[in-house]
């Protein structure tokens, strides 16, 4: 278990690592050139320093993201510390079912392996909004885009495992955040209306389904006896282009607070470390926080409404999918 203590000291935990840990030092060591990536918002913050990292330690790294122009200069920025490595782009729009679509069809078709998923992308206290699929835009973009991905890249990471004998990985990236949404977890019967909408309890109720999602999906790959682990993280407070809504605000908040934040180096850390280190091998269904395993909310353990929320999104999907 990880506490306050170990927060603001960055005291190492049972892993040996703990808040104060890089993306570097938690992979030290690790050979990764026989592993294939996939990092949703790889462009910038803690997915560009997930990208980075993993791209050192050789895996072939897809930077999926939505800003083409961005993720292109990351992937300059990575050549530049090292020529030999393998990183590609493209274009991913979560928010957007169609898009998804579009881009899990162009990863197949590059006929490559998978045997990582980084969920890592997201939106944060935005003011309501749909998406263009009339999906509130937090809940869209944070849950509905990474269980539709995952969903449609599932058969390719089964493959991939089968094929190598290489344990697949998928990692969702919450937040400790998922503590604080809405009464009853997931307002299932208001998911898009904007009364009584509030943009830091919807962020919450969309970290709180990257857990009930990474529970539920390591479930069934447990039932079916697949060599797949899925896991979620809390990468800790930092500033990054995240919190472009509540800027002044964070600040202020950063200003009381300065022990519990990290940089984004030590933010990358935990998804590093569950994506790629070897001592995880029997880790699965698990929350981890600063490279050790922590237990989430009551809501986050609650099989129930994983099972509700995993049926619920995939009726909202078909719902709102053009033929």
């Amino acid at each position: 278990m990880v506490g306050i203590f170990s927060m603001v000291t960055g005291w190492p935990g049972p892993s040996g690592f703990g808040s104060a840990s890089t993306a570097e030092e938690v992979t030290e060591g690790i050979d990764g050139r026989n592993l294939t990536a996939i990092i949703t918002g790889g462009a910038s913050g803690i997915g560009l320093e997930t990208s980075r990292v993993l791209a050192l330690r050789g895996v072939h790294v897809i930077i999926a993201a939505r800003n083409l122009k961005a993720a292109n200069e990351a992937k300059k920025l990575i050549l530049t510390e090292g020529e030999t490595a393998r990183v590609d782009v493209l274009e991913l729009d979560l928010c957007s079912i169609k898009s998804i679509r579009v881009f899990a069809d162009n990863f197949i078709a590059l006929n490559l392996p998978l045997n990582i998923l980084i969920n890592n992308a997201g939106i944060m206290f935005c003011p309501f909004q749909l998406s263009q699929d009339g999906i509130e835009l937090q809940f869209a973009t944070n849950h509905i885009g990474h269980f539709l991905l995952a969903n449609l890249l599932l058969d390719k990471m089964k493959n991939t495992a089968k094929a190598t004998c290489i344990q697949g990985r998928i990692v969702n990236l919450s937040s400790i955040a998922h503590n604080h949404s809405y009464k009853n977890g997931i307002r299932f019967d208001q998911i898009n209306e904007r009364d009584g909408y509030n943009d830091k309890r919807a962020y919450g109720q969309s970290k709180l389904a990257n857990i009930l999602h990474a529970n539920e999906l390591n479930r069934r790959l447990q039932e079916e006896g697949v060599n797949i682990t899925v896991n979620s993280v809390h990468p800790g407070l930092i500033m990054t282009p995240l919190f472009r809504h509540t800027a002044a605000l964070m600040k202020l908040f950063k200003l009381f607070t300065f022990f519990l934040w990290k940089n984004v180096p030590q933010g990358a850390a935990t998804t590093c470390y569950v994506a790629l280190h070897p001592r995880l091998k029997e880790d699965t269904g698990k929350y981890f926080v600063d490279c050790n395993e922590m237990t989430p909310s009551s809501y986050a353990r609650d099989e129930a409404l994983a099972r509700q929320l995993w049926d619920f999104s995939n009726k909202l999907i078909n719902s709102v999918s053009k033929p």
